[in-house]
């Protein structure tokens, strides 16, 4: 930290002379080339072509390397995520500027304008006829092929991350594609792009704990929305067939690898559809992504090779349980599965039901387990509040879940329209907060109400576009592909 501390004040000392003379942090030149595009024109010419095409170059960028020798030296100038040599000698730029630039320091950025040509081992550079400083960096930037080492930095200063880790900056570009792409399936499938608001008066969407805020001029409390699906329920109910929303929701619970308190997700919903169409369409998309992100179906994370080519795994809750846990004889005996959640390290609450006591199982025993892309179906009613019952056993509901890689990415079922059902669940869900479930849902009069209008048989769908993104850019914590992840606060310097 000293000799940081050093390197800093020297960089400072360098500002203070470029204050003095006039030329600190210029705003005066404009880059006329993209150094990606400049490979892309001159990579496969030779260095005779470039020779006579003498093509004059203005790029502008970060230095983040450099070799500096008596009368020409070399830097290597980063522009968004592509790298170029600049080969600079004091006879083209002149004596006073060529001194000046030997006091500039790697994380400085600089303009250049010159001509494009090859070097005599064939790399495309840039001689520089003109060199100026932009912007003097304070700070040393890592070591370039070590990048970050201190995990936390990397999360609390992710602009360094990115200046350094070129896996990082296309980890996002890929996050960017990903998000377009989905925005473009369903675009191509006529639903409509919404937005609904993120502050509600009461949470509801989802089982989870919302975080509160308070409307002064109001004086009244505000709720950060855990799921928009009410909202977008009711647009249904308005008559618009297929809505979307790419959005962010926030819910108060813990951090771990696959949590991070705001989040994005994709929520749709499709009016004269069941889930059985929702398992194909999603299925569908996520080839797509797949295809998308990596030009072909197959891809490896973590070492593991997945295969999107092949008809993804579909499985019953019970038949999953039964599958991971061989020791619970009968799973559908309330005292049996009782005794079992209990022999596995579970609490059972005493307003749990059987449904309640078979997704504790699911959850504690075969999550982690669903490596391969794989749907799971057939839900309990006891934790589904908003899917319609199955018309042949009232005790599951017309639900799915999709799972890889060992954590939950989608969440569909087809809708409960009928509002009677729906206010009872409602209830269900309101004695189970007053009995100490603090996820549970409180009772929504006006989407009861919005439901008494007349709601379609619709079908509806979350994906988790954070850990989609996991997925298939090779990532095994969320932090990875967030770009600014919840951190704890550091003590204030």
């Amino acid at each position: 930290m000293a000799e940081e501390n050093k390197l800093v004040s020297i960089r400072r000392e360098k500002l203070n002379i470029l204050r003095q003379q006039g030329v600190a942090y210029n705003n005066n030149f404009k880059p006329l080339n993209e150094v990606a595009l400049l490979h892309e024109l001159y990579d496969n010419k030779t260095k005779e072509e470039l020779s006579i095409l003498a093509a004059k170059i203005s790029v502008a960028g970060r230095i983040i390397a450099t070799r500096m020798m008596g009368k020409a030296s070399f830097i290597s100038l980063l522009d968004d995520d592509t790298e170029i040599q600049i080969y600079i000698q004091k006879d083209n730029i002149g004596e006073n500027n060529y001194i000046n630039f030997k006091t500039d320091d790697i994380g400085d950025i600089v303009g250049v304008v010159g001509e494009i040509f090859k070097t005599n081992k064939n790399e495309l550079s840039i001689r520089a006829e003109s060199y100026q400083l932009l912007s003097k960096s304070l700070h040393p930037l890592p070591e370039k092929f070590h990048g970050l080492t201190d995990t936390e930095q990397k999360y609390r200063q992710r602009y360094v991350d990115l200046i350094i880790n070129e896996k990082t900056r296309q980890t996002f570009k890929n996050r960017v594609k990903i998000i377009n792409g989905i925005r473009n399936y369903f675009n191509n499938l006529d639903f409509m792009e919404v937005e609904t608001p993120m502050m509600h008066t009461q949470p509801g969407g989802a089982t989870a704990c919302a975080f509160e805020t308070h409307h002064n001029a109001m004086n009244m409390p505000l709720y950060l929305r855990i799921a928009p699906e009410l909202f977008l329920k009711r647009l249904i109910i308005g008559g618009f067939n297929r809505v979307y929303e790419i959005n962010r929701s926030f819910r108060n619970e813990g951090v771990s690898k696959k949590h991070n308190p705001e989040f994005t997700m994709i929520e749709f919903y499709q009016a004269y559809a069941t889930y059985e169409d929702l398992i194909t369409l999603t299925e569908d998309l996520l080839k797509n992504l797949c295809q998308l992100v990596h030009n072909k179906l197959q891809f490896i994370n973590n070492n593991i090779k997945y295969d999107f080519s092949k008809k993804f795994a579909r499985k019953t809750l019970k038949q999953i349980i039964k599958e991971y846990n061989p020791k619970l004889e009968n799973i559908n005996n309330f005292d049996n599965v009782l005794s079992y959640v209990k022999s596995i390290g579970i609490r059972p609450e005493k307003n749990w039901g059987l449904g309640k006591l078979q997704f504790e199982i699911f959850e504690k025993t075969v999550e982690d387990n669903l490596i391969q892309p794989i749907f799971i179906t057939e839900y309990p009613t006891e934790v589904s509040p908003l899917a319609r019952k199955n018309d042949k056993n009232p005790d599951i509901t017309d639900r799915f879940e999709f799972f890889a890689g060992g954590v939950e990415i989608a969440n569909g079922f087809s809708e409960l329209n009928d509002p009677e059902d729906q206010a009872r669940r409602f209830m269900a869900q309101v004695a189970n907060k007053k009995a100490g479930d603090d996820e549970a849902m409180s009772y929504d009069k006006d989407y009861i109400t919005a439901l008494e209008y007349g709601m379609p048989p619709t079908a509806g769908e979350g994906i988790g576009i954070d850990r989609l993104v996991m997925l298939l850019t090779d990532q095994q914590t969320i932090k990875d592909v967030i770009l600014f992840p919840h951190m704890k606060n550091q003590n204030s310097i």
